[in-house]
């Protein structure tokens, strides 16, 4: 489950679990997080993962960062970390009183901060629970034996296998794409993804649609699946619509992030959110909170609305559903 700090009206992984945990409420995930088998972690991008995913990309060795977390500062902070219990990184700066290092974004972090974030990545810490968005660090324990698959090129399948089963059907492309991006996830095993894609290929099922290449996981019969008379507003990280490429082949328009561009430039909004009615992606909305109630404008690729009499009815159940999500 991707992640991401913006709240427009809610975060994206909330936005994304609301369509798949019946009854969800915004913040759910991060309330009853220490309950929840799973972990914060990188797999094609920074979220959520279940503890069985999560022990398939460990131990990362052999990487920029493993060896950064080897030297003397990590093992007193894993030291300190294992006597206090979870810890806020502004406790563990306090103890150790270290400078400042220029982090991914180009802006400025405490180091100790930042070698936290290192020792979480390689697998050393892991994230107990956030505090108003903070992480707490504590000490990560050995999976379980039940939790390992033996044999890196099996564990590498196992992830690609994840993968379709998040994003597929998936054009050739994409999926060759996204193999390639386990390389953040499994650093150690880099070599190993280009062998990952062929046997990926020959193990999915496949079809061959207007000259491009679809793969799925075997099994799953596509043609069986039957959509529903529902609008839904989704995330712009959703796996709907996540690989933009598919999305083009399968909508014909364009869609893209604009939170990062400037205003002037933006065509759909700072956080349009894709609109998928029945199995079509057929506009966006841009939904925010203004004195305690939902403001909502809607654009449509074609301009108007769908002539359908149970699309109105429909976009109006969306968004009631959007303002009991958002407690409202």
């Amino acid at each position: 489950m991707q992640a991401d700090p913006i709240r427009a009206p809610a975060r994206a992984q909330d936005l994304t679990l609301r369509h798949r945990v019946k009854g969800y409420r915004a913040g759910d995930l991060e309330r009853h997080y220490a309950a929840i088998a799973i972990e914060e972690d990188f797999f094609l991008n920074y979220g959520f993962v279940t503890r069985s995913l999560h022990a398939l990309m460990h131990p990362r060795s052999k990487s920029r960062v493993d060896r950064k977390t080897r030297g003397s500062l990590a093992q007193r902070l894993l030291a300190f970390v294992r006597e206090r219990g979870p810890v806020h990184p502004r406790e563990v700066d306090d103890h150790f009183a270290h400078g400042r290092v220029v982090n991914y974004w180009g802006g400025s972090s405490s180091a100790t901060t930042h070698m936290l974030e290192a020792m979480h990545y390689t697998g050393l810490l892991r994230v107990a629970r956030r505090e108003r968005g903070i992480r707490m660090y504590a000490p990560r324990q050995a999976p379980a034996l039940s939790e390992r698959i033996e044999g890196r090129r099996a564990r590498v399948d196992a992830l690609v296998d994840v993968v379709a089963q998040i994003y597929a059907p998936l054009p050739a492309s994409s999926l060759s794409i996204f193999t390639r991006r386990l390389r953040y996830a499994v650093p150690q095993w880099t070599k190993e993804l280009t062998g990952a894609i062929q046997r990926a290929r020959q193990r999915f099922a496949h079809a061959r649609v207007d000259g491009v290449d679809w793969y799925w996981p075997a099994g799953e019969n596509p043609s069986e699946a039957v959509a529903p008379d529902l609008v839904r507003l989704l995330a712009p990280f959703d796996p709907v619509v996540h690989d933009r490429t598919r999305f083009e082949l399968l909508w014909g328009w364009t869609y893209r992030f604009e939170a990062y561009t400037p205003a002037a430039q933006r065509k759909r909004g700072y956080y349009a959110l894709p609109l998928l009615w029945r199995d079509r992606v057929i506009g966006w909305g841009n939904v925010s909170v203004k004195d305690g109630a939902l403001v909502s404008e809607i654009g449509y690729v074609d301009g108007r609305p769908p002539r359908d009499r149970a699309f109105k009815a429909e976009l109006e159940a969306e968004l009631e559903r959007m303002r009991t999500f958002l407690g409202l």
